[in-house]
Formats: C-alpha cells, structure tokens, sequence
C-alpha cells in the first residue's frame, strides 16, 4: 500500500483532497457549546394540587407517585418535592436503561392511578437534559410598571419565537400574577354583602366551558363558553348586583382592583430596577453560536428603537466560553504550525517542510469530520482534545520524514527512499499511536455522567491522530518524493551548512553522555529509581495534593 501510493502520480493527492472537502463539508454540520451532551437519565414530573399545603401534597401526590413508580425497570432514584400547591417529582434512570422505555414505563404507571384527589391537575412529565442555557436577556425600564413590564417582556418572547434560528423562550423574573380585590368594610355593609359573597359571584361568572359542536355541511364548529377575566378592565366590568329595573353595580364600582405578583422575593433586578428575563435555550441540534448571534442582533437591533429609560441587555452569556476557547484554539494552531515549520526549515529544504507541516490542517480536518460521525459537538472537552493534539500531531510526519531523507541521503532514489524510509519507522510509528490508543481510550471505561464527559476527549484525539497517521503513511511519501527529487537541483544554503555543522558537534556531545551513561549502568539505573521514589514519596506523604477541578 505505502509503495502504491508512493509512485502512483495522483492516489495521494486524491484521498488528501477527499479529506479536505470532506472536513469542510463537515464544518457546516458541526455544532458549537458549552459542555458536551450527556445522555439524558431523568424524568420529571410535575403536578398541581391548587390550595394544598406541602403536607396535602406529600400525602395526596407524592406518595401516590412514589407507590406507582417503585417497579418500574431500571428506576435509580425517586425525589419528590412537595411545595405548597404542586408536587414535582423527579426519577433518575440506571445507566443501562433507554431513556425512552423510561419515560413510557413512568407515564404508564401515572396515568393508572386513579385516586388522586378530585382538584388536582393532569400530570406534565417531562424529560430533563434535552435543552441548554444560551444567554438570558433582561428588559429593564423607569417608566413601566410591574404588569406592564410583564406584558412587555411577553412581547418580546413571541418577537424572538417569530425567528426560527431562536428555538426555545421562557419568560422569568416574576412570581405568581394576581388580581386582587380590595373592598371597604362600609360598602360590604352598604349592600348587605360579604367577601365570600362576592367571591362566590366572581366565581361563578368567571367560567370556561366547552358548549357543544355544531355541524354545518362541510366541516364542523366546536363552541366553547369563555368569560375568564384575566385584567382589571375586564374584573371591574363584572356585574355584581342587578335591580329589577334594570340597574347594575359592577365590582369597579365598589371595589378598588389590583395587579399584583404573589412573592416579591421572586423578582429579579439588573442595576437596581425591576427587569423581565428572557430566557434562551437550546435543544441538543442547535448551535450555540448561531443561536446567540440571532439574539444578540435582535438586541442590538430593539434597543435602536426603544425609548429612554428602557433597555434590553443580554446576561449570563454562555457563548462567550465557546467563543474564547475556539479562539484560543486557532490561536494555538497557527502558532504551533509556524513554530514547527520553522523548527523544520532548520534542517529541510522550503518545500520538504511544507508537504510535512500541512499534515497538520489535513488532520484536524479529517479529524472534525468523524466527530460529525460520531455526533461531538465543539465544546469544552473537544477543545482540549484538539488543544493536546496539536502538541503531538506532527511527530507521525517528522519522524516519517526524517528517515526518508536519511535514506535518500546515503545514495538511494528518490522512491526508494521514500518506500524504505517509510518501512523502516513503520512499527515505531504504529506503536506510538497504539500507546496514546491506549493511554487516553481507558478514559471510554469511565462510568456515570464524569465517564460521558471525558470520553469525548479520546474520541477526538484519537480520531485526529488516526486521520494524521493515514496522511503519513500514504499522501506524505508521494510528496516527499517529488521535493527530494527537486532538491537535486538546488545548492544547499550556507546557513544550513553551519546549522548542520553545529547540530552534529551537539549529536556527538549527546552521544558521549550516553556511551558515559550506559558504562556507569548501575549508577544510571539507581538514579532513575531514586527518582521515581522521590515521586512516589511527594504524592504520599501529602507534599503534593490532588484535588479534581483547580480552586477558582
């Protein structure tokens, strides 16, 4: 294969440029975010129990929930939450189930309970870990009151799902709205009413029901009964009393109506003033970048408009972590590539150099496009995967190359030099490749969340390197060849001539400390042990410390 595509004039340019489009191709497809995905293992549960207590609620739904559930296949951990009007109940799967089976298994189990109490609501069962934080937008302004500002941040949560590149928008920042009535002892005895009388009115007019359905030839009506009054307007044109004469008193008439939010420990503020928050997320197939980019020019864009004393601004930024590390990462790349090529130049000719140093773009290439393949995302742990790879990923080529031009330099052709040089690393090369297979493939072993985390490291890593060891192996030598027999014709530089001078006198100086140490074997080997001892000894005896994640 090696000598195949050696002298073949067009296989290794062919499977370089199949890499190349390939990996661009790939691009396209390669989502960008915070942290890696991790298989979803947690259902939720949530119930309304509207007026209970938390004890109501533990002995009316959560014991019900716990009771159905406890046989379900691959059930890890139940916790129930009872709060004053709702229970929220969360199970937790074994790493072997399918989340799928999970889910269907816990929604049956629930729907066949048939004796929770009559006030209670339907269950909403949802799987957890399915959307991600992007950035929360918070909307402040002087002039606004609380509903008002409500109504507003609510405008603007249905402006930016108008946009389908923004998949997901919930609204924060207050508490529970309600309505309030406020009526004066006197005028309860004015006309002979009291509070429980009114509600009772309020109650009974503030209807939603459905009416029947009515048929017409070609399609069908469904008629439904609706007076709920969700604004003061609509709460104070309630009829509350009626003469025979046809005289009305409305609750506006007697009564002082109120908007207010039930808990204003729940409120948010940005620089002292009460904001609305504008929740954005993510579901697993978008890309963070694009998803925050849409957002920020919808921000930038509103706030053109908006008058004084009203202001959108983006907080909790998730983005910015993606954005920093990716460049930090090209930053690395092209850093690490020019030092490399000039560390090259030092000893090959301009055109030797580059064939070697363009194994490094044609890597991280291939290298992106099976992370497409096995559906990583750009995240935290990739970057650091491709961060250590840039390190390591042109020591296949030099070594490769290197040998050939030892090859070619005692007298052979320049194919011959190209196949035997290859050969005669060949092994070396493979059984670096299988150490770090090894070293960092352990890593897939890791169970529970922190296994699914670091597995995409080796993934990555090994993904690039196994793309870089084929371009070493069967596009670099065909190059190698061609830049050996161009070389033929050009005179050797005299820098290169005094580098290689020096560089030799260093070889033999190296040389001599080695023929030193291999005569004093025993002093050499006892070092190295006292060594490992001493290293051995600081992580023991405390010198050294571990700790998982650095102190922030």
């Amino acid at each position: 294969m090696i000598r195949y595509f050696a002298q073949h004039p067009t296989a290794g340019n062919i499977l370089m440029m199949a890499i190349i489009a390939i990996g661009l191709f790939s691009l396209t497809n390669l989502n960008k975010e915070s942290f890696p995905l991790l298989d979803p293992s947690k259902v939720k549960v949530t119930m309304a129990y509207p007026g209970a207590n938390p004890a109501d609620v533990e002995d009316g739904l959560c014991n019900r929930l716990e009771d159905a559930t406890d046989g379900i296949s691959f059930l890890k951990e139940q916790n129930c939450d009872a709060r004053d009007n709702v229970a929220i109940f969360i199970l937790e799967m074994q790493e072997a189930g399918h989340i799928d089976a999970f889910y269907n298994d816990i929604k049956a189990a629930i729907d066949g309970i048939s004796d929770f109490p009559e006030d209670t609501e339907d269950a909403i069962i949802e799987q957890l870990g399915r959307i991600s934080l992007v950035a929360n937008i918070a909307i402040t302004s002087k002039n606004l009151t609380t509903s008002e500002l409500k109504a507003l941040t609510e405008s603007y949560r249905s402006k930016l799902l108008a946009n389908p590149k923004i998949p997901i928008v919930t609204v924060g920042g207050f508490s529970t709205h309600q309505l309030q009535v406020l009526i004066h002892p006197d005028t309860l005895l004015k006309y002979q009413l009291s509070v429980q009388d009114i509600a009772n009115l309020i109650a009974a007019q503030a209807v939603e029901l459905p009416a029947g359905l009515l048929e017409a030839r070609e399609t069908s009506y469904q008629i439904r009964f609706a007076n709920i009054r969700k604004t003061t307007e609509e709460l104070a044109d309630l009829v509350i009393l009626h003469s025979l004469g046809g005289g009305e008193i409305k609750l506006g008439d007697i009564a002082r109506i109120e908007e207010k939010f039930e808990k204003r420990e729940q409120r948010i503020e940005l620089n002292r003033q009460p904001a609305g928050l504008l929740i954005i997320s993510k579901n697993t197939t978008d890309d963070t970048l694009k998803v925050f980019n849409e957002v920020n020019h919808f921000v930038n864009a509103e706030n053109k408009i908006l008058p004084e004393g009203t202001r959108l601004t983006i907080t909790q930024d998730k983005s910015a972590i993606v954005t920093d590390r990716l460049n930090l990462l090209l930053k690395n790349g092209w850093q690490g590539l020019i030092l490399a090529t000039l560390a090259m130049f030092l000893f090959f000719n301009w055109r030797y150099t580059f064939w070697v140093a363009l194994g490094l773009p044609i890597s991280f290439l291939g290298g992106l496009a099976v992370m497409v393949m096995f559906g990583i995302t750009i995240n935290m742990i990739s970057m650091i995967a491709l961060l250590m790879a840039i390190g390591i990923l042109l020591d296949d080529a030099i070594v490769i190359s290197e040998s050939i031009a030892h090859e070619y330099k005692k007298g052979k052709s320049s194919l011959d030099a190209v196949i035997d040089g290859t050969h005669r690393v060949f092994t070396g090369v493979v059984a670096s490749y299988l150490t770090s297979a090894f070293l960092f493939g352990s890593l897939l072993m890791m169970k529970g969340d922190m296994g699914q985390i670091l597995g995409v490291l080796p993934v990555v890593l090994l993904s690039i390197l196994t793309i870089s060891l084929i371009e070493a192996f069967l596009v670099l030598p065909n190059h190698l060849k061609h830049s050996l027999e161009q070389s033929k014709k050009k005179q050797q530089p005299v820098f290169r001539k005094k580098f290689e001078a020096g560089f030799n006198r260093l070889r033999e100086a190296v040389g001599r400390f080695a023929d030193t140490a291999i005569e004093y074997r025993y002093i050499t080997v006892g070092t190295a042990l006292a060594m490992l001892v001493f290293s051995i000894g600081l992580i023991a005896t405390g010198t050294v410390k571990f700790k998982a994640f650095p102190s922030l």
